[in-house]
């Protein structure tokens, strides 16, 4: 990660960027939502202390999946992310799910947030890191991430496909400069798109809807990506997609890019949810360049055709090329 430091330190981690195009297709902006994973702090605790910070009043279903109804942020749901919890009430279940908590994470989800609202969404990761909420960071299974959700500007092709070709072309990049820990390295949870996939988006081989969904299908029918499209795809074109997809992977649909790739790691030294948010944002920069856009898609088909050519030395390219690239303002 030091050959990448210049880059790292370019993106800020005390505010957060506006995306390139704020609004969507009604002229509204665009809201995002926002799944925190940690451990150190039961369900309980957790909810208690959102409701602390922003209100509403909690309204358990179980033990391990409560909901606070009308915060000033919405609704807010509190679990442990665990296909257990459905079983819940039951009493080995709930033993087993005490347990769980060595590994698996609570989750905090937000409804969908404004962009002014991000601030107050970082000073809740404080306040639970000063309640004892751990991080990634803090164990050697802690795969813990901080997925974004942010909403799509419209439901064209046009409105998507750039934004997702810029992810496919900078995704080797992402993780180059913060690599992902190493449990969620060696876990399903954020698998790097496959590069056919990636050559599909560069080239046009996916250039309508329809046709990217059955082209994700075939080659990636999972969630376990750092960019999970299912939801999206599920949202545009479901009839498609259930075509082509395996039995039972499907779980609804959403008008959002599921941005897995972030880690959780409260309490680390210099991360934050801003920080986060604006790789996320860079992603979208490119994407809002058509000409960078491009000429950066016609260097993955010249990258792809050397025979000795790593992901590792892609990323590098890519730090090049974003070097001098508009997007830093």
């Amino acid at each position: 990660m030091t050959e990448f430091k210049d880059t790292l330190a370019r993106i800020p981690r005390d505010m957060a960027w506006p995306l390139p195009d704020p609004h969507n297709a009604k002229g509204k902006p665009r809201l995002t939502g926002i799944e925190i994973e940690f451990a150190g702090l039961t369900e309980s605790d957790a909810a208690r202390l959102v409701q602390r910070e922003w209100g509403g009043r909690l309204d358990p279903a179980t033990a391990h999946d409560i909901t606070i109804r009308d915060s000033t942020l919405g609704d807010v749901r509190i679990e442990l992310d665990i296909v257990l919890r459905d079983h819940a009430g039951h009493a080995i279940a709930d033993k087993l799910l005490d347990w769980s908590r060595a590994v698996v994470p609570v989750e905090i989800i937000t409804a969908p947030l404004a962009h002014a609202d991000l601030d107050r969404v970082e000073t809740l990761i404080t306040a639970l890191v000063n309640a004892g909420a751990a991080g990634s960071q803090d164990g050697v299974l802690y795969g813990f991430g901080l997925h974004l959700n942010p909403e799509i500007t419209g439901t064209d092709a046009s409105d998507i496909l750039p934004t997702l070709r810029a992810y496919a072309l900078m995704e080797d990049w992402l993780r180059a400069i913060d690599p992902p820990d190493p449990s969620r390295r060696l876990l399903p949870f954020v698998d790097p798109w496959p590069q056919a996939l990636v050559d599909a988006l560069a080239t046009d081989a996916a250039a309508e809807l329809d046709a990217l969904a059955r082209t994700y299908a075939r080659l990636s029918p999972t969630r376990n990506h750092g960019l999970d499209l299912l939801p999206l795809l599920e949202h545009l074109c479901p009839d498609t997609l259930r075509a082509a997809m395996p039995e039972g992977r499907l779980k609804g649909g959403r008008p959002t890019y599921h941005y897995r790739l972030p880690e959780s790691r409260l309490g680390a030294p210099g991360w934050s949810l801003r920080y986060e948010w604006n790789r996320w944002v860079l992603v979208e920069r490119v994407a809002a360049d058509p000409a960078l856009l491009t000429r950066l898609a016609a260097r993955w088909t010249q990258h792809r055709r050397q025979l000795t050519s790593s992901r590792h030395d892609w990323a590098a390219q890519v730090d090049a090329f974003l070097a001098t690239a508009a997007i830093w303002a």
